[in-house]
């Protein structure tokens, strides 16, 4: 765009209503008296922030904006610059192109000797982008020069000896001169949560000692430690959690409470005894991932109406089913963040308790001081509550507390370990569970499974959908005429894997008179299914297949998550 043609940024604001024209004549009066710039005027002036005037000079100039809130920068992009001139001029390497061309975030367009400057560093022309200045200074404050890559800090260590790499207990400090181990720890911690992982994986292996980070569900090998330091790190990870250094021959339970950024995030530990050595396990609990609502779960509009009445019942069992990192708590917490008001009373039994909330009567089960499950349950019938939430069914002594509690005017919540939702009125009745109480209690037993999201910046038009992979999927020819395939090329965003985070497919059986009659019975599994199909139930399957109409997810990955042996000939 020339000179000539482009647009003022008065009038690109004007145009978007941010700002008004008197209050560009005022921005323009300010902006002469104090020497400064239209934008930096208006934002001085509280016209407009800073985000609305960066988004508006990339329409004007135009350049791409960036929005570093959801983009990230890998470290051998960074490695690009040094770090010096990246703090001084507030730039950052993005990553190339489709046609292999250097893209690099500055924040003013008119700032040539910094455009200069990047030319004859990287020995290239790039492509500039556009994002607000605060961002960018927050993004390197908090990520330059302490995020650098682990195999970098790996290799730092060079030759020392194993004893001059121990960590003495206590020593929590975590400064650039504190001990190599301490720093390879913490940013281990600190690169898995800013990759949005879930889960820390660190396993000793006969040679080496492998970490790995579960990203969206799938797993992702980063570094590998070398084995001589296997020691330490172990130690390293139990001293934060507070775990017995002494003991290596049992299962150990911990939590560490850190400050990643600006967020403070809960990690849930567990290290177990194998082969070539302790393997710990970081559970990455992040607060407001079960705040987030109902409304952010995935559930389609006619389940999520069903969902919000079944949740108000005053009575009865609302169980949620599927398999470990399914997302089951994640939607129990949703249902009891929209549940909890001043005229309820609710308790919840959890192993381990994994989410604060204010208002909510929280009890963490402790075996071996005898606070089980059943007995907390027993306890809070006596508390007059009107919610309770079983943070799992596991046995036929809590299954049968949470059975009376619901046909004593309790509303209860809890989950099941089964593949689908018909299958968890067999596995209560295998479990020793009276068929007439299970038939009685239940309300409604909803599955589900998590499907990873197209990631929004890089998602396309997939050409050429596998045909052998939508037929597996029951995808007729006129759906597959009539669907537009979405795909994730892969970018910096998603980290070259093409999609970013995840959300529920789900399958809502709702108790009916046929069902409970059929349970009392003790039908066939395959006889409970066709008739929940055929009173309205969608499948997960079904619900999967919706998602992929409305392009937020792939047939590759619904294939990966769900089991169509059950559903396709």
């Amino acid at each position: 765009m020339s000179a000539k043609q482009r647009k003022r940024l008065g009038e690109i604001l004007v145009e978007w209503g941010v700002v008004s024209e008197a209050g560009i004549e005022e921005a323009l009066e300010y902006a002469q008296t104090e020497h400064s710039r239209i934008g930096e005027a208006m934002v001085a002036l509280g016209l407009a922030d800073e985000e609305d005037i960066t988004k508006a000079l990339a329409v004007q100039y135009d350049m791409e904006y960036i929005d570093l809130d959801r983009h990230s920068v890998a470290a051998a992009e960074l490695a690009l610059l040094p770090e010096d001139r990246i703090k001084r001029h507030l730039v950052l390497p993005l990553g190339r192109d489709e046609n292999t061309r250097l893209k690099v975030i500055i924040t003013d367009p008119l700032d040539l000797e910094t455009l200069d400057m990047l030319r004859f560093m990287l020995n290239e022309d790039p492509i500039p982008c556009l994002a607000s200045k605060a961002k960018v200074r927050a993004y390197i404050d908090q990520n330059v020069g302490v995020s650098i890559s682990v195999d970098q800090e790996v290799q730092q260590f060079g030759d020392m000896d194993e004893d001059g790499m121990i960590t003495a207990p206590g020593d929590e400090s975590l400064t650039d001169g504190a001990a190599p181990i301490i720093k390879l720890v913490t940013m281990i911690i600190t690169e898995a949560c800013q990759m949005r992982a879930s889960d820390i994986h660190v396993e000793p292996m006969s040679n080496r000692v492998r970490v790995r980070y579960r990203v969206d569900g799938v797993c992702v090998e980063r570094d590998n430690i070398p084995k001589r330091m296997q020691g330490p790190v172990i130690n390293r990870f139990k001293i934060l959690s507070g775990m017995d250094l002494a003991e290596k021959r049992v299962p150990l339970d911990g939590r560490i409470k850190m400050k990643i950024g600006k967020e403070d995030i809960d990690f849930r530990v567990s290290s177990l005894p194998s082969y070539h050595g302790e393997s710990v396990v970081l559970r990455i609990l992040r607060p407001e991932a079960a705040k987030l609502g109902v409304a952010a779960l995935g559930l389609e509009d006619d389940i999520n109406a069903r969902f919000q009445q079944l949740i108000k019942k005053p009575n009865g069992i609302f169980l949620v089913t599927g398999p470990t990192g399914s997302g089951k708590t994640t939607t129990l917490y949703g249902a009891l963040n929209e549940l909890n008001r001043p005229d309820r009373k609710i308790i919840t039994a959890e192993d381990p308790v994994e989410y604060n909330f204010t208002g909510i009567n929280q009890c963490q089960v402790r075996e071996d001081i005898g606070l089980t499950f059943s007995n907390i349950l027993r306890s809070m019938l006596r508390q007059a509550p009107n919610i309770i939430l079983v943070g799992e069914i596991r046995d036929l002594e809590v299954a049968e507390v949470a059975i009376q509690a619901a046909l004593t005017g309790h509303l209860v919540f809890s989950t099941l370990h089964t593949n689908d939702a018909p299958s968890a009125l067999t596995r209560l009745i295998d479990m020793g569970v009276k068929p007439f109480l299970v038939a009685s209690s239940i309300q409604a037993i909803m599955a589900q499974r998590l499907v990873r999201v197209i990631c929004p910046d890089c998602k396309e038009e997939d050409p050429e959908p596998d045909a052998r992979t939508l037929k597996l999927l029951g995808f007729t020819e006129e759906e597959v005429n009539n669907t537009k395939f979405m795909i994730g090329r892969g970018c910096n965003a998603c980290n070259g894997s093409g999609y970013r985070g995840r959300q529920g497919i789900f399958e809502m059986m709702e108790m009916t008179s046929t069902l409970r009659q059929m349970a009392f019975d003790h039908a066939p599994l395959s006889d409970m299914r066709k008739a929940a199909i055929g009173g309205g139930m969608r499948t997960l399957l079904e619900d999967g297949k919706i998602k992929i109409r409305h392009g937020i997810t792939t047939p590759e990955e619904l294939i990966r998550i769900t089991q169509i042996a059950e559903y396709v000939d």
